[in-house]
């Protein structure tokens, strides 16, 4: 890698190389005393075993390894570490692992977990994840743990609860003739649809969700569990495709109309705009999102500032609004309009959640007091009579899919997602972009043809409803659940975004939003990175690219290898097609844009020299190398 690393993930941390551990045809990545990426000749057969413990948050430890000890050879490899997690009351637990692999397709991850005190925690145990990309609505076979086998499929739309309890083990087709084991033994386990958290995986979790959590490992008693991974069968094995060979893209049928780019507005960020107009003119988004929430003391105050913003950009507006919904819903939803005429807001619409709403109910939890949201809707409506309402959850699809909300009384749904409630490093990032259509297409198959907004939606968490609070970042680290990621202001953030934006493209969204403007989400440098304040990210080329194909006629585009590439398409009144392109991996990757055709002019290219154009020639016009994380606008 010869790019910076802070322009590529807006930190100078690097990740840790994997090591790659081979026996015959079975390989896997480990990374962190995890594994990763699991493949049999090729074909991946797990996404992950990982030993995971959480905090009563939800957060998750990262512990330190040590007597590593990894051997391999040809037919065998075997890795031996130990390890512990420190709690900030000063409890620790110790563990001990062992992960073996050998050529006939078996291998064993074992730890052993000894408390030195109590120790209190969420989960603690192995996380499995199968991949989604064509495992989704695919047969397996299910052992429980009364014996009982049970032919079933994996779900295509996402599943609001677990899919499979009481587990044992689960059983796939890797490919033709080749099937593959997961056992797992030491505790009950039980599968989540982790595709509701956009995460691009179905994850089968130690410590059924229905008993109580937190919950404390008792000092002295050892905890010991072994999962094993049988591959089996002689399948054909599938055609390498070659790593050197140019990515292709292609063009298909123009479909729905490209979405509204909203910008999200907090209160305390009005002033940073105000004072940054030509930018935000630059960056154009068509509509301004204003986050409203006066159970956290906003009031007349802040909507007098959105409407200074407003007057000032002249664009369509909604307003996000919290309501403490404990009282008259009538009375706190007509103050909320009065304080708005107040302050002079024009408003084309609003969108209202109760609070609790914010917070996650998991599986066997009691859902919490709240009112009834066709009322809440109704009073809103009573409230706002000529303004379009919206309803859905300000947390996460999730929420969404577990509290499915009355659709008929509003003129849109809404929801966001965030890639780091589970895991934070790179690949995990960019994977809960594959999860993405899946969430789309559950929205559409519960609320039809009802316009539906997503956002905003960013790397970083802006709230958990998982726990008490998102995690302070303050070393600008890859953090699960933090309220802060440093690769939101790097290469990576904006090829992450135009990656996001290709994946929903499709759904037909009316408004998508995927930034603030100024803060940790927005789209313009905090003092610390290595331009000047207030400069654009490179996100910031990323979301007026999106902005200036809202309203364009979507057309489908796909890639080769939409791992590696993905690639966004409008087709303007005029006929005009312009085609984005987002490199999503740290590694150059060359591609062949032949099937973009001659005309579409010069490439533009944001990549570790920032900003370039240049125009194709006879004797390389169709073929450019986009370097780590680069995004690529042809037309």
């Amino acid at each position: 890698m010869t790019a910076d690393v802070f322009l590529l993930y807006g930190t100078r941390a690097v990740e840790a190389e994997p090591v790659r551990l081979r026996a015959g045809a079975l390989t896997a990545d480990f990374v962190n005393g995890n594994l990763r990426t699991i493949r049999h000749d090729g074909t991946e057969v797990l996404r992950a075993i990982a030993y995971i413990v959480r905090d009563r948050d939800w957060g998750t430890y990262e512990p330190g390894l040590t007597n590593l000890v990894i051997e391999q050879d040809a037919e065998a490899f075997s890795v031996s570490y130990s390890a512990n997690c420190q709690a900030p009351d000063g409890s620790r637990l110790d563990f001990r692992a062992t992960i073996k692999g050998s050529a006939d397709g078996q291998l064993v991850f074992d730890v052993s977990a000894l408390p030195d005190s109590d120790f209190e925690t969420n989960r603690c145990g192995f996380c499995i994840l199968h991949p989604i990309a064509g495992l989704a609505g695919s047969p397996v076979t299910v052992e429980h743990t009364d014996g009982s086998v049970v032919a079933t499929r994996l779900p295509e739309l996402i599943d609001p609860w677990q899919p499979f309890k009481d587990l044992r083990a689960i059983t796939h087709q890797v490919r033709p003739g080749v099937t593959a084991e997961c056992r797992m033994e030491g505790y009950t386990f039980e599968m989540e649809d982790q595709r509701n958290w956009s995460d691009a995986s179905y994850k089968t979790y130690v410590r059924p969700l229905a008993l109580p959590w937190p919950y404390v490992l008792p000092a002295g008693e050892t905890f010991r569990q072994t999962i094993s991974l049988r591959v089996a069968g002689r399948g054909k094995v599938p055609a390498a495709a070659a790593s050197a060979e140019p990515i292709r893209v292609r063009l298909g049928q123009a479909g729905p109309v490209l979405p509204d780019i909203g910008v999200i507005i907090y209160p305390d960020e009005v002033e940073a705009a105000l004072g940054k107009l030509s930018v935000l003119s630059e960056l154009g988004p068509q509509q301004l999102m204003f986050h409203y929430d006066p159970t956290r003391g906003h009031g007349l105050a802040a909507l007098r500032s959105f409407a200074r913003l407003a007057a000032a950009y002249p664009v369509r507006t909604t307003l996000e609004c919290v309501i403490a919904g404990d009282g008259d819903l009538d009375a706190e939803l007509s103050g909320v309009a009065d304080r708005v005429r107040q302050a002079g807001l024009k408003l084309s619409a609003i969108a209202v959640s109760p609070s609790v709403d914010r917070q996650s109910t998991p599986p066997g939890s009691a859902w919490p007091q709240c009112p009834p949201l066709e009322d809440v809707y109704a009073a809103a409506r009573r409230a706002f009579p000529d303004t379009r309402l919206g309803g859905g959850m300000f947390s996460y699809f999730t929420e969404l899919n577990r509290k499915r909300v009355p659709a008929d009384p509003l003129d849109f749904v809404t929801h966001c997602t965030c890639p780091i409630v589970h895991a934070a490093d790179d690949l995990s990032v960019m994977q809960s972009l594959e999860a993405l259509p899946f969430i789309t297409a559950s929205v559409r198959a519960v609320f039809g043809t009802k316009p539906y907004r997503i956002g905003p939606s960013t790397i970083a968490m802006r709230q958990n409803p998982y726990g008490g609070a998102t995690k302070a970042n303050p070393d600008n680290q890859r953090i699960a659940m933090a309220d802060r990621d440093p690769r939101h202001a790097g290469l990576f953030g904006a090829a992450w975004t135009i990656g996001y934006a290709a994946r929903v493209a499709p759904a037909g969204l009316e408004m998508l939003t995927l930034c603030s403007f100024t803060g940790p989400f927005g789209v313009l440098a905090s003092s610390g990175e290595p331009v000047e304040e207030g400069a654009p990210r490179p996100i910031f080329h990323a979301v007026k690219g999106l902005c200036e194909l809202a309203g364009h006629a979507h057309v489908a585009a796909t890639t080769t290898d939409e791992t590696r590439v993905l690639a966004l398409a409008g087709r303007s009144q005029t006929g005009k097609i312009s085609v984005w392109l987002a490199n999503l991996t740290p590694d150059d990757v060359p591609v062949d844009v032949s099937g973009l055709g001659s005309d579409q002019g010069p490439l533009k290219i944001w990549d570790e020299r920032m900003s370039r154009q240049i125009r194709r020639d006879a004797s390389g016009r169709d073929r450019l190398v986009m370097t780590p994380y680069a995004t690529v606008r042809v037309g």
